[in-house]
């Protein structure tokens, strides 16, 4: 029998990550950023958030710009923004991340197939986001240390499909930008894709 694999240190969540990063040109600025969370286990418990940035420089973005966070569990979303998305690349230092408006979800729906399609869809009240991802390429499991995950202190086994186009629709309405190339774990994929079985230990 194999000496099993075990990872030293805390786990402090679990769960599902997908993502999607929009630019209008390769080598522009981000228009768009969304982050969905699905956590089976935390300190919080279980639940999930929708972090969902635009206007992505502006101190006081308009209204129908607003940055929001949508979730089930708001003790379970902050902590997750605290600690895990305020480290992510393209959200890093973003001003939105301190003005997000904490909205109660009413439903979370999922569709399709991680083989060939796949969406959620988020609903609060009258507001409803949908995330979708298409082109979806051979999943690869893979894990970072912590000094090459985004927290710098987290060891992050997790499963990612790379998705080759992805779209961020609010109330109907596609968001403008794509996703553009990247590399994660020697991986050539985009700024958009499905994770699931994440767990971040913290070391």
């Amino acid at each position: 029998m194999a000496d099993p694999i075990i990872f030293p240190g805390t786990v402090e969540w679990s769960g599902e990550n997908p993502g999607i990063s929009l630019k209008e040109r390769e080598d522009g600025p981000f228009v768009a950023l969304a982050s969905f969370f699905r956590v089976v286990l935390s300190p919080h418990g279980r639940g999930h958030a929708l972090v969902l940035l635009r206007a992505l420089e502006a101190e006081h973005p308009p209204p129908e710009q607003a940055p929001l966070c949508l979730t089930d569990n708001e003790p379970l979303a902050r902590f997750l923004v605290a600690g895990f998305v305020s480290h992510f690349g393209a959200f890093r230092g973003r001003p939105g991340l301190n003005a997000l408006q904490y909205r109660r979800l009413d439903r979370v729906e999922t569709a399709g197939d991680p083989g060939t399609a796949y969406s959620e869809t988020v609903a609060a009240g009258a507001l409803s986001v949908r995330l979708s991802w298409t082109g979806l390429g051979p999943p690869f499991c893979f894990v970072l240390p912590p000094d090459r995950s985004a927290t710098g202190r987290h060891h992050m086994p997790s499963l990612f499909v790379p998705s080759r186009d992805a779209a961020i629709e609010v109330n109907g309405r596609r968001l403008p930008g794509q996703p553009v190339p990247r590399e994660m774990a020697g991986r050539a994929m985009s700024t958009a894709m499905l994770a699931f079985s994440e767990t971040w230990i913290r070391a």
